[in-house]
C-alpha cells in the first residue's frame, strides 16, 4: 500500500504514477536521443531508464478478464505501446482517438522486470518493437534488444 503523503497533496500521482524524477529522466534521455540520432549509446541509456521503472502502464483494448494492449501499425511492423505513467497513457488514448477527452480509459500495469518477458512474448504474434509514451515520445526498441536490458545482463 502506498502511504506516501505526497500522493494526497498531488491527486495526479497515485498507484500508476512513477516518481516525477523518473519521468523527467526519461524525457531528458529522449531529448538526448533526438539530438544525437543514429547514436546507439543514448538509446541504450534511455531504454535502461525505461526498464528501470517499477512498472509499465498499458491501455487495455480488451476486457478486464482478457486485457489486450494497445499497439501501433508502424512501417517497421506492429509495435506494443507502453507508458511510463497512467497520466501519459490517458493522454495517448485521447490523442489517438481511443477515448473522448475527459472520458475514463481502461489501463493495466505490468511490473518490471517481468514486463520485459511479457513484451517479448508478443514477438510470437508478429510484434517487432515496443514504444514508450507514444505519441509524446515515441522512442522505440526492437523486441530482441529488450533481452539485453534485463537486470544483470549487461
Amino acid at each position: 500500500m502506498n502511504t506516501d503523503p505526497s500522493d494526497q497533496a498531488d491527486p495526479t500521482r497515485g498507484a500508476l504514477e512513477p516518481s516525477p524524477e523518473a519521468v523527467a529522466e526519461i524525457d531528458r534521455l529522449d531529448q538526448v536521443c533526438r539530438a544525437r540520432p543514429g547514436e546507439i549509446e543514448p538509446q541504450i541509456e534511455l531504454w535502461r531508464a525505461v526498464t528501470a521503472l517499477e512498472f509499465w502502464v498499458g491501455i487495455n483494448r480488451g476486457t478486464p478478464e482478457a486485457p489486450r494492449p494497445y499497439m501501433l501499425a508502424a512501417e517497421a511492423g506492429p509495435m506494443l505501446c507502453v507508458f511510463s505513467s497512467a497520466t501519459r497513457a490517458k493522454e495517448a488514448a485521447e490523442a489517438n482517438g481511443l477515448i473522448a477527452p475527459g472520458e475514463p480509459v481502461a489501463l493495466f500495469i505490468v511490473p518490471l522486470p517481468a514486463a520485459l518477458d511479457w513484451a517479448m512474448s508478443f514477438g510470437e504474434h508478429g510484434v517487432v518493437a515496443v514504444t514508450i509514451d507514444y505519441p509524446r515520445l515515441g522512442s522505440w526498441c526492437p523486441l530482441p534488444n529488450l533481452a539485453k536490458l534485463r537486470p544483470g545482463s549487461g
